[in-house]
């Protein structure tokens, strides 16, 4: 272990000041250890002027930094492009070394390669660590060593592979406040104070009125709400309208919880007959999240392009009427209750159900016929959880091009998605209250409804309730049409396609 004399710790999706790698090894290795953060105009300047997710780190930050000073350190805040602060910081600083988690998304890998020569050149080291997943890159890998193209042989080999050491050998937390006498403050000369969103060049959102807590400790306090909760996930996580899901995902993404320490209460709690099902479900979705930045670490061109090549020949729906049709989708004005009442719980609150995720999603692909790469957009700019590698796969996982994902002819029908998973309606009449007076029976298809059920609703479909603006039927002999393309590119490939399968599945029985 190499030892130095100052280093700098920078802090980017990792707003956290226990069981953190990066800070962690930066105070074993170093006599003093200097934090910062960055508000990158590179990532900001593309975003809309009223974000959540500006808001989310900006209160994130300003938790971190009152906790780093609390331990005898600080953190500097900068704003400006990383590849030119950043290594403009270290020298002033006269740091030793830069010590970083990893970012896994291919334009923050350039970044960071940059960034690293840039120190390099200078003399000084970047040092990059594990921390926002268990397994990442090529450590869980088939018995062939190559990786994973298909979830459940993954999940089992994760799984065996977490298992295969003791207990807590992957999921120990890295202790912080042992090794905190090493915190330095920020010299004198170098600002500290956090940013207004003002500053930022941003407005403010409705983050903190519709109950967003952001930080370390609202991440502690959505956790402690959610493990009473845990033993029941498996049967509560499919319904929107039931208090089933963690909503951890945005303290996830910007790491102000530890995903060492979920995987750990998760894997506790599995042990335990009240929580056995429900907690090996939930740690199911957190193997799927390292799932997907493992397919993005070795297949970077799926941020722009299908995992699978051939789905790159389906013709989209495209032109003025595509455009009234996707911006119907965006705006939750489809006529189909589920999926408008889904995209304005989006609009509304920056978060959508995970299942609603799906029907939402297949619903544009395949009932509108609109490019999934303009709906991952979309979600990409609502989303205040948006995490590209989850994202992108969850998107090509509806469009049937990516991987495990479902078969191009299993398509959602979003009437009977609405009658299994809110079959009351109530999250339809809490999103679309237009519609709040209709029965059950007729709420999930109005336009099905009798003249006189809709008339004592006080509803006229087209004018209180648009009428839907494709029928699923149609729809989906033109989606089946759409995808022919794909059926004859997988003939052609079928029995490379067989043999890969069957490798996978060996991996997991091993």
């Amino acid at each position: 272990m190499q030892a130095y004399d100052r280093s700098l710790v920078w802090f980017r999706r990792d707003l956290r000041n226990f069981d953190h790698a990066a800070l962690y090894h930066a105070l074993r290795q170093s006599r003093a250890v200097y934090c910062a953060f960055l508000f990158d105009k590179a990532i900001l300047d593309m975003l809309p002027r009223a974000d959540r997710r500006v808001e989310f780190i900006l209160s994130s930050v300003k938790e971190l930094a009152e906790a780093l000073r609390g331990m005898g350190g600080d953190l500097i805040v900068l704003h400006g492009h990383a590849e030119e602060e950043i290594p403009r910081l270290a020298a002033k600083l006269a740091v030793d070394a830069v010590f970083a988690n990893h970012d896994y998304e291919p334009a923050a890998v350039q970044r960071d390669a940059r960034i690293a020569d840039a120190l390099g050149k200078d003399g000084t080291a970047f040092h990059g660590f594990k921390d926002q997943t268990i397994f990442e890159k090529d450590e869980v890998l088939s018995l062939a060593g190559k990786p994973f193209s298909v979830f459940t042989p993954y999940k089992n080999a994760w799984l065996k592979k977490l298992h295969a050491q003791d207990d807590d050998f992957y999921l120990k937390a890295y202790p912080i406040a042992p090794h905190a006498s090493r915190l330095a403050p920020a010299p004198a000369s170098i600002a500290t104070q956090v940013p207004t969103l003002a500053q930022l060049g941003f407005e403010p959102t409705n983050l903190l009125q519709i109950g967003i807590h952001p930080g370390m400790s609202g991440g502690e306090q959505l956790f402690e709400d959610f493990y009473d909760r845990l033993g029941r996930y498996h049967e509560a996580r499919e319904f929107p309208a039931v208090k089933g899901s963690s909503f951890l995902s945005a303290h996830l993404r910007f790491g102000t919880v530890s995903i060492r320490g979920l995987a750990r209460q998760a894997a506790e709690l599995m042990r335990r007959p009240e929580g056995g099902q429900g907690a090996a479900t939930w740690l199911s979705e957190l193997i799927w999240r390292d799932f997907y930045f493992m397919v993005l670490h070795h297949h970077p061109r799926v941020a722009e392009r299908a995992f699978k090549p051939e789905y790159d020949a389906v013709q989209w729906e495209s032109g003025d009427h595509a455009d009234e049709l996707f911006a119907a989708w965006c705006e939750g004005r489809t006529g189909y209750p589920l999926v408008d009442a889904a995209m304005r719980q989006l609009k509304l609150t920056g978060y959508m159900h995970n299942r609603l995720r799906m029907v939402t999603a297949c619903f544009l692909i395949k009932d509108l016929g609109i490019d999934w790469r303009r709906g991952e957009a979309y979600f990409a700019r609502e989303l205040t959880d948006y995490e590209m590698s989850s994202n992108n796969g969850g998107w090509q996982w509806a469009a049937s091009s990516g991987c495990d994902a479902q078969p191009y002819f299993r398509i959602f029908n979003p009437v009977t998605q609405s009658r299994k998973f809110d079959a009351q309606g109530t999250f339809i009449r809490h999103y679309l209250p237009e519609l709040a007076a209709l029965p059950e029976k007729h709420i999930h298809a109005p336009w099905l409804a009798p003249a006189g059920v809709l008339q004592q609703a006080g509803i006229a479909v087209g004018h209180h309730y648009p009428a839907p603006v494709v029928q699923h039927d149609e729809a989906r002999l033109r989606t089946l049409a759409r995808y022919a393309v794909v059926k004859k590119a997988r003939v052609a490939s079928e029995d490379l396609d067989e043999e890969s399968e069957v490798e996978d599945e060996s991996s997991a029985r091993d």
